[in-house]
């Protein structure tokens, strides 16, 4: 009888609390960003450190007030691959990462271009 005293609320405590949720922890900025320029796209970047520097110059830029269609053509002249969903992809993975406060003015900046005839 002793043993059923216990076992009945562990056995409730289970079935209400159920298992603990899984906590999943968010990459550094610095590794998620040179995981998608490295492993989802490959950029020409000479290194690691070069790849972050200039996600921090995209954020510059687009800080200082440089307007996307002027970042999207120093990232096509920049970077390999250098088309458009290339290059688009790497300034919003900056911006996500590094910058996320400037995405409204990026967004804002982007709102009227039109990509160049191919």
């Amino acid at each position: 009888m002793k043993r059923g005293i216990w076992l009945a609320p562990l056995i409730v405590a289970v079935l209400l609390g159920g298992p603990a949720p899984a906590a999943h922890a968010v990459p550094a900025p610095d590794i998620e960003f040179i995981y998608d320029t490295t492993v989802r796209k490959q950029y020409s970047f000479a290194n690691t450190a070069d790849a972050i520097s200039y996600a921090h110059g995209i954020c510059g830029k687009i800080t200082g007030g440089i307007s996307y269609a002027q970042v999207i053509g120093d990232v096509k002249r920049d970077v390999q691959p250098n088309d458009e969903y290339s290059a688009n992809y790497l300034i919003s993975n900056a911006v996500n990462i590094y910058c996320p406060a400037q995405l409204w003015q990026l967004r804002n900046s982007a709102g009227s271009y039109v990509p160049p005839p191919q």
